[in-house]
């Protein structure tokens, strides 16, 4: 299991990394100035962070009331997934296209550039954590010092 100090640096990386990737790249992909393509990546990832708070405790009540459990089927996990990223997207895409003075269909695909994003770089950027920072080995921790 991970220290609450290695959650942090993995949190923290993550974030830092990803904005420092996203921006130059959309940037790059959107013809917009780095400048403001970093903050909108800044205040979507800000809001996809409280979003996520909000949204799994509503959800989790949901289910609790409706199902009695919060325990999630595979099924009911793809519905979770697919529910929060239409979320989010509502709650971004306003943002997105009055701050950088574009349309609400211009702002849907940079929104979708994000989240696409985000799906490859989650993956590899866990990856590569895990091979640098492996998981301690239960059992070593539970042995006995000689």
């Amino acid at each position: 299991m991970r220290t609450t100090g290695d959650r942090i640096r993995h949190a923290l990386s993550f974030e830092i990394i990803g904005l420092f990737t996203i921006a130059p790249l959309g940037g790059w992909v959107f013809g917009v100035p780095l400048e403001a393509i970093g903050l909108v990546a800044l205040v979507s990832a800000t809001i996809a962070t409280l979003w996520n708070y909000v949204y799994n405790f509503l959800f989790d009540h949901a289910m609790l009331r409706i199902a009695g459990d919060v325990r999630k089927s595979l099924a009911v996990r793809v519905g979770h997934a697919i529910l929060f990223e239409a979320g989010l997207l509502a709650l971004l895409m306003p943002f997105i296209a009055w701050y950088l003075d574009i349309s609400l269909l211009q702002a849907f695909k940079m929104d979708l550039f994000f989240a696409l994003f985000y799906l490859v770089y989650a993956f590899i950027f866990n990856w590569a954590y895990d091979l640098i920072f492996p998981i301690p080995d239960p059992r070593r921790a539970e042995s006995p010092a000689a």
